[in-house]
């Protein structure tokens, strides 16, 4: 269900037979098939397996080529468009932020921050790690009721399983398994080389609160009050896990926000300005060219979907 709360239209959680709540696995085709969407954020978490075929996939100004070993995961906020469908096959996982169970990692995991969107796996040994955990987290999620389950060859691939001998789908092993598999994908290696743990909880706690806040303040000085640190001790977590301050960070969040609003509402920059907490449009465009490069109003004119 598309909810139209936001600026920009929201796919909100809502499987047409949910069994368990807050989560569900399906084939990539058949999702496809049920949903027909334009351009939309979506309030959950999604996590894709590309097993078969090609297609595209933009999120928030990307367009990420889908091949067999590619690894999707659009989180909570961000704006996506399935640019090319094609003939992309593959699992896909959808949960709610509050459904995994709480480990030590998952602030950080699950916050869309600067965590890449899209990894390009191939037939690497990780492909098939996480290929496996996806084929026990369908297999457990489809024991309820007969159905074709998904299991995983010797090489990585799907194949057909035995029907459902009638056991129900337990929750807390769909949890366990999931939150194994986001440990496996935060072990994979960051496309731009960075490494977010070294910021440790300074940084996740930084990152979870620029969420909330991105709109409200850009002072690297509110950040670290309300989070009882430092400007110092703030800036050398940030520095840490991206190379950056918290500063730039910031303005980064609030560039994209801006960038997604542009692009995908008709809202006035004027207004836009006012979402973001710039009380004065002309502070707004200054802001926006000096980050970007260019106006808000030629960026509108160049990325309208």
């Amino acid at each position: 269900m598309v909810s139209e709360d936001d600026a920009i239209p929201r796919l909100d959680f809502n499987p047409p037979a949910p069994r368990v709540p807050g989560f569900e696995i399906v084939g990539l085709a058949d999702l496809r098939r049920r949903r027909r969407h334009g351009v939309h954020r979506v309030d959950f978490h999604t996590l894709t397996l590309v097993t078969d075929g090609t297609g595209e996939h933009m999120v928030d100004f990307v367009t990420h080529p889908c091949r067999p070993g590619t690894l999707l995961w659009v989180r909570p906020g961000q704006v996506q468009h399935h640019t090319r469908p094609g003939t992309a096959d593959g699992v896909h996982v959808l949960f709610t932020p509050a459904f995994p169970p709480p480990f030590s990692s998952a602030g950080r995991l699950l916050d869309p921050g600067d965590e890449p969107a899209c990894r390009q796996l191939g037939a690497s040994p990780e492909y098939a790690v996480l290929a496996t955990l996806l084929g026990q987290l369908r297999a457990e999620y489809e024991s309820g009721g007969v159905h074709e389950s998904r299991g995983v060859h010797e090489s990585g691939g799907v194949h057909g399983l035995s029907a459902a001998d009638g056991r129900t789908a337990s929750a807390e092993i769909l949890r366990h398994l999931l939150a194994t598999l986001l440990l496996q994908i935060d072990r994979l290696p960051r496309p731009d080389g960075s490494d977010p743990h070294a910021g440790g909880e300074v940084y996740a706690r930084f990152r979870a609160e620029l969420e909330r806040s991105y709109a409200t303040t850009r002072r690297a000085a509110d950040y670290a009050h309300r989070l009882g640190y430092t400007v110092k001790t703030l800036t050398r977590a940030c520095t840490a896990a991206t190379g950056q301050p918290a500063k730039p960070l910031i303005d980064a969040r609030v560039a994209l926000e801006a960038q997604r609003l542009l692009a995908h509402t008709d809202e006035p920059a004027a207004t836009i300005a006012r979402r973001l907490g710039f009380p004065e449009p002309t502070n707004f465009g200054k802001f926006f060219t000096r980050q970007t490069g260019v106006t808000p109003g030629a960026f509108r004119e160049t990325h309208r979907i």
